[in-house]
């Protein structure tokens, strides 16, 4: 038969030991200070950095809210330009054939004016030729060249062509009180040369300009001095009157 084995009964009834408490040391007390200021600033660190990544995830989400908003302003944009250009080419082919009927008739317009125009100028051209060979016939053919010129008596103080001028005034209505004043002035002109010349184009004894407006008195134009002279007189007297009116006028000027 087993027995078990009883402790002694006093062992229930000992009083338990008090733990006893240890006054703190100074390096436990540091310990828990820094405890304190780690607990504080950790605390305080997560506060700002919770801080700066509320206001970095606010200026981002502004950021992004204005390039959403430039994405879809410049997504509107793209589409009211290709509406434009849609718009605009629906316009170019419903107006194709407007545009063709003003081509045509614009071309034929202009065909039209160039050939009036061509027609006008083939006109004029004829027209001018005809007025050439009538001139030139006239001058050719109905002209006959100048006749000698006899010197009458009240003339022979003269010679040569002024002798020819003298000879002629009468048949002008000019007295020979107007010599000395014609004399003068063809000296000045050409000094009484047929076949005087002058680089604008002034020929001969009164330097008719062109000297071609003297055939209307003789196809000898060119070398007949009374030719010339008649000519000169002719013009003196539809300009000036007389002989000493253009003398009077190219004294003043310098020409007549």
């Amino acid at each position: 038969m087993l027995t078990a084995r009883v402790p002694p009964l006093t062992w229930c009834f000992e009083r338990p030991t008090r733990a006893v408490s240890l006054p703190p040391t100074k390096g436990h007390f540091v310990s828990r200070l820094w405890s304190r200021f780690g607990l504080r600033a950790l605390a305080t660190g997560l506060l700002v950095a919770g801080l700066v990544g509320g206001v970095a995830l606010g200026i981002d989400r502004q950021t992004q809210q204005r390039i959403t908003a430039s994405g879809q302003a410049a997504a509107t944009d793209a589409d009211d330009v290709h509406q434009i250009k849609v718009d605009q080419a629906d316009l170019w082919r419903a107006t194709a054939g407007q545009r063709a009927a003003q081509a045509d008739a614009q071309a034929k317009a202009n065909a039209a004016a160039a050939a009036a125009a061509a027609s006008a100028k083939a006109a004029d051209d004829a027209a001018r030729a005809q007025q050439a060979a009538s001139r030139s016939q006239t001058r050719t053919a109905t002209v006959p060249n100048s006749p000698p010129v006899p010197i009458s008596k009240p003339c022979t103080s003269y010679s040569g062509n002024q002798a020819t001028g003298c000879s002629l005034l009468a048949s002008f209505g000019f007295g020979l009180d107007q010599m000395g004043c014609l004399v003068n002035l063809w000296n000045r002109e050409s000094n009484w040369r047929t076949n005087a010349s002058n680089p604008s184009g002034a020929y001969g004894i009164p330097q008719a300009k062109p000297g071609s407006k003297m055939a209307t008195y003789g196809g000898d134009w060119r070398t007949n001095a009374a030719t010339q002279i008649r000519w000169g007189l002719n013009y003196i007297k539809g300009r000036y009157s007389n002989p000493c009116g253009a003398w009077a006028h190219s004294q003043a000027t310098g020409w007549y």
